[in-house]
């Protein structure tokens, strides 16, 4: 990329002397992780991933246990959401600024200690104002799945077939914590105590996060002190930011009325399903442009999401539903691999880890946004009628995409 002979000299990469990505044979993913220093960091990451899809579930359960109380516990969650979606890009903006290590680590202690905190409020019966305050604390969580990849475009800046398998490998990545996450975290409250959750999540991210930033090697160089402006104001970013919202609303809107059609274990087969596609998706080498490719992502999780519409308007079987959403969750990897490349594309170097921050947070958005969707909906008409919502989220996400990304 031409902006790139603009940032200041540094030492070369560790993968810098490797023989080129696409040159070489074999499993694509195995090459990816013997890049010099990648296991360790990648190790850190996992561990600080995990967490990402136990926190919300460990504190509906814990706080439903003491209160007998959901809808203070959505109302709970749902303020860290938001608190989230505003402090997450100052944050990644410190990262560019100051370095991973410098920011990532102070970061995470004061999330942990706000986790921490409303699980002391909780078990010892604070004022409920309290766990709004404390569970809004842990907006300070920084974008661990952000950091990784920002180390990967770094590592492999010049050699576009590496990038492709990385990007598909973190996507990989963060469907598997969220498929597992719940799933540990409603285990650990279950069959321990409802604070177990919690507790387990704020360690597992304080060690991850720890161990990640020890792995100076591989972390990016910080960018000079610049007035640089927002991502936002570079062409073509605003218009994928609202691709992003609408993914999100596709994700909100289906776990919603997927539980609340046939419960949450099902909603393990659509994850599952967009982890396998997106491995897949990384061992190929897609042609066309980078934006052929989202468009072509976009439409295909269009036609794929209208799959559970028609089986639940079809048939009452569970087990054509969970079909249709497995095939489903095959279309969300590569469009969002695809994406999350084209936001590399886009953004300086120097503001990757806030451009990509911003891009979570506007997924985070649109899942919020989905799930109040589809909550009245299913209430209103029924869970039938709700699964018509992910359909037209995906379609309006391929408009805006057709509308405004012409000029990437």
């Amino acid at each position: 990329m031409s902006h790139e002979t603009t940032a200041p000299p540094t030492a070369p990469s560790p993968a810098a002397s490797a023989v080129p990505f696409s040159a070489g044979k074999g499993n694509p993913y195995v090459r990816l992780l013997a890049t010099p220093s990648a296991r360790a960091f990648t190790a850190g990451n996992l561990i600080a991933r995990l967490p990402m899809g136990m926190f919300s579930v460990s504190a509906v359960i814990m706080i439903a246990a003491a209160h007998g109380s959901y809808a203070l516990a959505g109302a709970v969650t749902a303020t860290g959401l938001a608190a989230t979606a505003v402090v997450a890009p100052w944050t990644a903006r410190l990262v560019d600024r100051y370095g991973q290590a410098r920011v990532a680590v102070p970061a995470t202690a004061f999330a942990a200690l706000g986790s921490l905190a409303l699980l002391l409020c909780v078990h010892y019966d604070a004022p409920v104002w309290t766990l709004f305050a404390a569970y809004a604390a842990t907006a300070t969580t920084p974008n661990t799945g952000g950091m990784s990849r920002a180390r990967w475009a770094h590592l492999h800046r010049d050699d576009p077939a590496a990038l492709h398998t990385a990007n598909s490998f973190e996507q990989a990545v963060d469907e598997l914590c969220f498929m597992l996450g719940p799933v540990l975290a409603a285990s650990l409250c279950g069959m321990l105590f409802p604070e177990a959750g919690t507790l387990t999540g704020a360690v597992l991210l304080m060690t991850g996060v720890l161990v990640f930033a020890a792995q100076r090697a591989t972390e990016p160089p910080v960018a000079p002190r610049t007035r640089a402006a927002s991502p936002l104001r570079t062409p073509g970013v605003p218009a994928l930011m609202a691709v992003f919202l609408a993914t999100g609303a596709v994700f909100g809107a289906m776990e919603v009325v997927s539980i609340a059609h046939a419960g949450g274990a099902i909603l393990a087969l659509q994850a599952g399903g967009s982890c396998v596609a997106g491995l897949l998706y990384g061992s190929l080498r897609p042609a066309g442009t980078i934006r052929r490719r989202l468009f072509l992502c976009l439409a295909g999780m269009t036609a794929l999401m209208s799959l559970p519409l028609v089986a639940a308007m079809a048939t009452d079987s569970l087990l054509v539903l969970a079909g249709c959403l497995l095939l489903a969750g095959a279309a969300t990897a590569p469009t969002m691999v695809t994406g999350m490349t084209l936001v590399q594309r886009l953004t300086p170097p120097a503001q990757l880890n806030e451009g990509m921050t911003l891009a979570v947070t506007a997924l985070l958005g649109g899942i919020a946004a989905g799930s109040a969707a589809g909550g009245w909906t299913v209430e209103h008409a029924g869970t039938t009628t709700g699964y018509a919502l992910p359909v037209c989220a995906a379609a309006l996400a391929l408009a805006v995409a057709a509308a405004g990304t012409r000029r990437t």
